[in-house]
């Protein structure tokens, strides 16, 4: 009988232990879980261009799963004038999905922000810049300095897919093949060379093989050669901008429904997958 005891003494203090073991073990997993964790703020206007506004839905409706996924938060406003340093303060990385700020306080407060620290990635539509249109380039920081690109140039046109070209090795490209063809996009050309700014890393590029890009029915909206980056981050910066962001659309029917989607590109969405962990898993610079 007192061995009996003894023994089933022994098998509930194991069994304490265990639990107690088990209890900690899971509280530090969701201490790291909780520690990992970043927020995504995301901005957009939704209201030009069909591609565009198709786009934004589409990526309001595939960020929250990919969050849910990946263990970080993702909240999107199309009140730009949310974009000041007290509601910037609870995010780490924030994305323009189709257009910029327009107001001085608020480009203010964002490059306040970057220049502090803080992530980015811009989709497409973010960078254009044309002077005689509804968003000129009168943000010298932010189209020269911080993006690197300028004015907008050209664009192809109708939206298609082309073979994409990794050109430097980065968290953003990692597990990325060295080629891939994307999701149909409307593909831009900058006023300024990325090639010979010393901050600026060009991640992708479009490559030879894509040629001729576009259908037209503009001959200058179809490109025969040339060299076009469409993924690049500024090193001074926690930042990425990416060229994708514009579906394809039924214009030429006339019923405007859309016709592809830029997510449902696995190997382009992993690279934007790179990018997000990239930004905010990484320390302040």
């Amino acid at each position: 009988m007192t061995i009996f005891n003894q023994n089933h003494q022994t098998i509930f203090k194991k069994s304490i232990l265990l639990v107690v073991l088990m209890v900690s073990f899971f509280g530090f997993s969701q201490n790291k879980k909780e520690h990992s964790k970043f927020k995504v703020i995301a901005f957009y206007t939704a209201k030009n261009d069909q591609a565009h506004i198709s786009f934004v839905h589409e990526a309001n409706k595939y960020f929250p799963k990919l969050a849910a996924q990946n263990h970080f938060q993702y909240d999107s406003t199309s009140n730009w004038d949310n974009l000041n340093a007290k509601f910037l303060s609870k995010y780490q990385i924030v994305l323009f999905l189709d257009t910029r700020p327009e107001k001085k306080e608020q480009r203010d407060a964002f490059q306040k922000y970057m220049e502090n620290g803080g992530g980015f990635i811009g989709f497409h539509f973010s960078a254009f810049a044309l002077n005689d249109s509804s968003y000129p380039q009168d943000w010298n920081w932010y189209h020269n300095t911080f993006l690197g690109s300028g004015e907008y140039g050209s664009n192809t046109w109708k939206p298609t897919s082309a073979v994409l070209r990794v050109e430097n090795q980065h968290p953003v490209t990692k597990n990325l093949p060295k080629t891939f063809s994307s999701a149909p996009n409307e593909w831009y050309r900058w006023s300024d060379d990325l090639t010979k700014n010393p901050d600026i890393e060009i991640l992708l590029a479009i490559d030879e093989s894509s040629f001729p890009l576009g259908t037209g029915p503009k001959a200058h909206e179809i490109w025969h050669s040339g060299y076009y980056p469409v993924v690049w981050t500024n090193k001074k910066y926690k930042m990425v901008y990416v060229n994708m962001g514009h579906n394809d659309i039924d214009y030429e029917g006339g019923t405007n429904k859309t016709l592809s989607y830029t997510f449902e590109n696995k190997t382009q969405s992993q690279l934007i997958l790179n990018a997000l962990l990239w930004l905010g898993n990484s320390k302040k610079k």
